[in-house]
């Protein structure tokens, strides 16, 4: 699949930290899903982030968005300019990297460079990241950063649904790691694989 497809950049970061970073889409209207992987790549490693949170707004603070009431098919047609001072920003959990053909789940030893730019996963990294768990105690030890952990989780999940990356094997674990970082919370987790079954399409 990936020789096939050319797997481009389409953002750039624009703030920085080991555990968190923010990215910019070079096209307000490109941005990668909620829960989506990304990498930044170095000479040295490749980092993985998960995506946490999208903003969309204006670009110019001196600039505010207003409504219309027209459609988007209609604004592109009539003021197509609107659009040139919107902007979309990302934020990403750092979930691990590879460095020497090695895949780490933990933090990297440097954080993303400033205007690094980011990549949509390969089908392959995620073929192969997602194969071990060991990603989730991050996700949990970083949850203050987060709206809602298990909607984020939840976001994985079909995404790795609908792209068959999701063995049985994969989510038997996924499930017992979930319970494990929970404190074995049995409400918690019978809710939240109650929202699993209208989203896994193979199980």
């Amino acid at each position: 699949m990936d020789t096939i497809i050319q797997i481009k950049p389409f953002a750039e970061i624009i703030e920085s930290s080991l555990n968190i970073w923010k990215a910019q889409a070079w096209q307000w209207d490109e941005a990668p899903s909620f829960g989506s992987l990304v990498t930044v790549k170095t000479l040295e490693r490749t980092i993985f982030g998960l995506v946490s949170n999208i903003e969309i707004c204006s670009a110019d603070a001196y600039r505010v968005v207003t409504a219309y009431k027209k459609t988007e098919e209609e604004l592109k047609k009539e003021q197509p300019q609107i659009f040139e001072f919107l902007k979309t920003t990302f934020s990403c959990i750092t979930i691990g990297y590879q460095e020497n053909d090695i895949l780490l789940y933990q933090l990297a030893p440097e954080p993303p460079k400033m205007h690094a730019f980011v990549f949509p996963a390969k089908y392959q990294e995620m073929v192969d990241f997602f194969s071990n768990e060991q990603y989730l105690q991050l996700l949990f030890n970083f949850s203050s950063h987060l709206f809602s952990l298990d909607e984020l989780l939840l976001s994985i999940l079909k995404q790795l649904s609908d792209k068959d990356i999701l063995t049985k094997d994969n989510l038997e674990k996924f499930i017992e790691t979930f319970s494990l970082l929970t404190a074995n919370d049995y409400r918690r987790l019978k809710l939240f694989l109650k929202r699993t079954k209208s989203i896994l399409k193979q199980f």
